[in-house]
């Protein structure tokens, strides 16, 4: 290589990182509106007091689901310690089964997944708010009796607006998503 190219090389990365250059930006979906629900410890759960200012994963469950649910509970339990060391990023499964999904059998439920539940949240409440937030916030469709449900994880930011939904069946989708965790929370 000529010395003019490394110097022209070399000029590039510096105005690059001179000007703030980033890598490309996640696409923008829709803000989470704030919601109170109940956590699994039986305490109010606040999301403007638990998830502002945070990175946070999203999925719906339900505790006897004998189908994906527990397949997606045991990815976040991996996700859960591939992101241990940021200390910004939170999880949250809500249940689409609030009559049977009580904050007891949701505590015993995230015991199973050895879940930190200072930074993994299992939510229940009222029907109407996690219907929602399920059709409306993260738009996923309905929660009814036939508790079919979405098996997608998705990716929020700290100013709480959906920035990504990854495939909980796909291990390359589950790596995208830990990279652009990662990335979420690197940034200011």
């Amino acid at each position: 290589m000529s010395r003019s190219f490394v110097l022209l090389i070399t000029l590039m990365s510096l105005a690059m990182l001179s000007c703030g250059w980033k890598s490309p930006e996640l696409p923008s979906y829709n803000a989470i509106p704030a919601f109170t629900l109940t956590a699994q410890t039986g305490a109010e759960f606040d999301s403007r007091r638990e998830l502002s200012g945070k990175v946070w994963v999203a999925n719906f469950i339900f505790t006897s689901c004998q189908g994906p649910c527990p397949v997606m509970s045991a990815h976040m339990q991996r996700i859960q310690k591939q992101v241990r060391s940021l200390e910004r990023v939170r999880l949250v499964s809500f249940t689409i089964d609030p009559d049977r999904d009580t904050p007891e059998v949701l505590a015993e439920y995230g015991k199973r997944f050895q879940a930190d539940p200072a930074r993994w949240f299992f939510l229940t409440g009222p029907r109407e708010t996690l219907q929602k937030l399920n059709r409306d916030a993260f738009m996923l469709g309905d929660i009814d009796a036939s508790l079919e449900h979405s098996t997608r994880f998705m990716l929020v930011d700290r100013q709480g607006v959906v920035r990504g939904y990854y495939s909980s069946s796909d291990p390359k989708e589950l790596e995208k998503l830990v990279a652009d965790i990662r990335a979420l929370h690197e940034r200011s």
